[in-house]
């Protein structure tokens, strides 16, 4: 076990539900820290011990998602886009671009949120960047959600059953989850690059004016 893995487990050995739902809101609003590991420690503190309630566990997890991640995704409509208007040009982000961005989170925001919360990397920014492109929150909110509720269920009941062996199990899926976030993001930059002309013509047209 390491340091940090240790930290985590003296945690919630004294706080309990509280640092799970706690840490993995502040990681759903946008801060680095280990939210998904947080929530494994505490499912295999649970079956192993028996001093916490798995369903508990589930639930202060999926909550803290939630609550975590609305309030990422308010932080990035407020902050966020103004952010994009006024610096974007720095990074080449006109304004065709930023409402290209807001288009492509109206086609397939959903998704993002959704399969975002599985990914360690998105799962920090996913509801930062809805926000910023302006996703409509209710879709946002249901997005959102669904996944944090599923992710919950899935790596708690892991934790919970599986012990320690499900770190076996997380490292060639994190693996796999990041390798495929690469090749989708490379693909969807590629893709933007050569139908950039087409889809900003479609992205004026379904949002017209001003991003």
């Amino acid at each position: 076990m390491s340091g940090w893995e240790s930290q985590i487990h003296s945690l919630i050995a004294t706080y309990g539900y509280w640092v799970i739902g706690g840490i993995v809101a502040l990681e759903s609003m946008g801060i680095p820290l280990p939210g998904e590991t947080t929530l494994v420690a505490a499912a295999i503190y649970a079956g192993s011990t028996a001093r916490l309630d798995i369903s508990l566990i589930i639930s202060f997890a999926a909550a803290g998602a939630v609550v975590g991640d609305n309030a990422g995704f308010w932080l990035g409509r407020r902050i966020g886009l103004p952010l994009l208007i006024r610096y974007g040009h720095y990074i080449l982000l006109t304004p065709a671009r930023v409402k290209l961005g807001q288009y492509l989170f109206l086609c397939h925001g959903g998704k993002v949120v959704f399969f975002g919360r599985f990914v360690a990397l998105l799962r920090v920014l996913a509801a930062f960047l809805a926000g910023a492109n302006c996703m409509a929150f209710p879709k946002f909110f249901l997005f959102n959600a669904i996944g944090g509720v599923i992710w919950s269920i899935v790596f708690g009941v892991g934790g919970y059953l599986l012990g320690e062996q499900i770190h076996v199990l997380m490292g060639p899926a994190g693996a796999v989850g990041f390798v495929s976030f690469v090749i989708l993001v490379t693909w969807l930059t590629l893709f933007v690059r050569r139908h950039e002309a087409r889809l900003q013509a479609e992205a004026e047209q379904a949002l017209p004016g001003l991003p």
